[in-house]
């Protein structure tokens, strides 16, 4: 049990750690309640939680998680976790999820001030070399989390917007730039492919090197698809990827039928060139060809690369925005970073 003296008067609300795998399910059922109440058209499954949480970075569940319960039955839990980022700041995370029918009591914001403590905790291990902040994010629908983090003194550091392009429209003219030719992924590419795409994004917001943990995770979650990959090659080196996917469960559970265009990326020596739009549009034909009506990814709406203009130029529209949010770790240093 742990004590958490500024927790809501609420008869039979508990507090607790980590449990370990019997722990899965419960997160499950809440979480999915929450993504029902926040209409976030998402879900997942006890396989895909327990890949992720086998391949956490920076995050010892064992220290680093919260459980409400009352009564016994787990009604929200929290998770932390730290990055260092190649600018040179250091992210300290804070996730969490509360059951619908036990929002608006309080227990939101007992769980962040206990994850904000933790943080702290942690980046007391860390050397004082940097500016160093509290991160959360929310999307537009989950009212209550957005009113509780800038209610914390979090503001708004970058916004990602959920794209979707309906397949029944007609594909823009992409053509493949001259002297590249997509093939199918053999699996001794697989990680010169995500070394190139890792390395496409070095440039951007927020980047830091992804980890052999991190891909290894990646490999083992049940909807890696690398066959339905497009991957543009120069030669012997990779030019651009798109890494597709889709996933059956949430296919079913909105009477959907979606295919993700997601991880699109292009080497710097290959931009201007309409790589990307190349790869898109042939992963959108794949895709209609599978039986899929749309397609769909996430994109930073703040991309100095143009890539939002680039997306709906090729019919994305915008679905859904998701706020990322900052506060200062420092007594004296700046939000918005």
């Amino acid at each position: 049990m742990i004590q958490i003296p500024y927790a809501p008067a609420i008869p039979g609300l508990t507090f607790r750690g980590f449990h370990g795998e019997e722990d899965y399910p419960h997160m499950v059922s809440v979480y999915l309640a929450c993504l029902q109440a926040d209409k976030i058209e998402h879900t997942t499954t006890v396989e895909q939680v327990t890949n992720d949480y086998r391949h956490l970075l920076n995050c010892d569940p064992y220290q680093d998680m919260l459980f409400a319960e009352v009564a016994g039955q787990v009604v929200a839990y929290s998770r932390v976790f730290w990055e260092q980022l190649s600018e040179g700041i250091r992210i300290y995370s804070s996730y969490g999820n509360v059951h619908p029918d036990w929002r608006r009591r309080g227990i939101g914001a007992a769980m962040l001030t206990y994850n904000q403590a933790r943080l702290r905790q942690i980046a007391r291990q860390h050397p004082q070399d940097g500016a160093r902040f509290f991160q959360s994010w929310a999307a537009d629908s989950e009212k209550g989390a957005n009113a509780l983090l800038e209610t914390q003194g979090y503001q708004p550091a970058r916004y990602e917007l959920e794209l979707v392009r309906d397949l029944s429209e007609p594909f823009p003219e992409a053509l493949l730039p001259e002297g590249l030719e997509i093939r199918p992924v053999e699996k001794e590419h697989i990680w010169q492919i995500f070394h190139a795409a890792d390395e496409a994004f070095e440039d951007h917001w927020g980047y830091r090197p992804l980890t052999e943990k991190e891909y290894e995770g990646w490999m083992n979650d049940p909807n890696f698809r690398p066959e339905l990959w497009k991957v543009a090659w120069d030669g012997d080196q990779v030019a651009g990827s798109v890494q597709n996917f889709y996933i059956p469960e949430e296919n079913q559970a909105f009477n959907r039928k979606r295919g993700y265009t997601e991880g699109i990326s292009t080497r710097r020596p290959w931009r201007r060139r309409g790589l990307a739009s190349a790869l898109i549009v042939e992963s959108m034909r794949m895709f209609k060809e599978m039986g899929m009506t749309e397609t769909a990814h996430g994109v930073d709406a703040q991309n100095t690369s143009g890539a939002l203009r680039v997306y709906q130029r090729l019919g994305y529209r915008i679905f859904k925005q998701h706020t990322i949010y900052r506060k200062s770790m420092d007594r004296n240093g700046t939000t918005n970073a």
